[in-house]
């Protein structure tokens, strides 16, 4: 007998998104309540100008290439809670955790900007960030992805393979802290490095690429989720584990005299480092 699995609807996982569901919320609320006109509209406002904002961003920003759109629906159809269930996937994983199509075109553009040739990838998950920079890398770039599950290593390289551009990228299966002392040790530099893994390790990452010649000078590191679904500027008692990590995360960078930083409200935050 064959089992269906069902395909779940992606949760809100950036401030934005968390904001707008909780709005939604509020004007059906407000439907059924009796509150001043004046109130009732201004809320519905708010929810239209939140709600708007994602798709409009779409609407206007380059479409993804053939081979990442199949990527991400195939991320989407993928069952993860039965592949971690079956001990297939190391860890729990889900379909939010693709970086997407504003934040891929968004890497890519850094890849075109800075005209980095070697990118090093933290954390890959099923490849839709990595094979996003490598459509931008020139035919004798290079990318090293990391990541710590064999299963999305191998789902990944499948997609590569259908790709003109995946043949650029490398895939090393470990700890991504291991990975890293081995490419060091190589003596392997890279122009612009993309992080997204363990949130608890942001730190060490950080601390390993400048306290070797793993970033290139003048390199770039960018950094995912260093807004964590809007944790860090929460109460400390309202965050999570890894809310709090991004914050010490943060505050660490921030106080670091090698390197200059912005922080972007782009989906779930994305800070862009250079080391002077």
């Amino acid at each position: 007998m064959t089992t269906v699995v069902k395909t779940e609807t992606a949760r809100p996982v950036t401030p934005l998104g968390i904001l707008v569901e909780q709005l939604e919320t509020i004007v059906k609320m407000a439907e059924t309540t009796e509150i001043p006109s004046e109130l009732a509209n201004a809320i519905k406002q708010a929810y239209q100008l939140g709600a708007g904002i994602d798709p409009y961003i779409e609407e206007n920003t380059t479409q993804e290439s053939t081979a990442l759109a199949a990527l991400a629906e195939k991320t989407r159809q993928e069952p993860w809670n039965l592949r971690f269930s079956n001990s297939e996937t190391v860890r729990q994983l889900e379909q939010e955790m693709l970086s997407g199509h504003i934040e891929g075109q968004t890497l890519k553009m850094f890849v075109y900007m800075t005209g980095a040739k070697r990118i090093l990838e933290i954390g890959m998950f099923t490849g839709y960030s990595a094979l996003a920079m490598a459509e931008a890398l020139p035919e004798d770039g290079r990318m090293v992805a990391c990541e710590v599950d064999q299963y999305v290593a191998d789902f990944a390289r499948a997609c590569f393979d259908k790709s003109p551009d995946g043949s650029k990228i490398s895939v090393e299966v470990a700890p991504a802290l291991e990975t890293m002392r081995k490419l060091a040790d190589a003596g392997e530099t890279f122009d612009l490095v993309f992080i997204d893994a363990d949130k608890k390790e942001y730190i060490e990452y950080f601390k390993l690429l400048l306290d070797t010649n793993l970033l290139a000078a003048n390199g770039f590191i960018c950094i995912d989720n260093t807004l964590l679904q809007g944790e860090p500027y929460l109460p400390p008692e309202k965050r999570t584990p890894n809310g709090e990590a991004i914050a010490q995360f943060n505050s660490f960078v921030t106080k670091d005299p090698r390197v200059e930083k912005v922080l972007l409200p782009l989906r779930d935050g994305v800070t862009i480092i250079r080391r002077k």
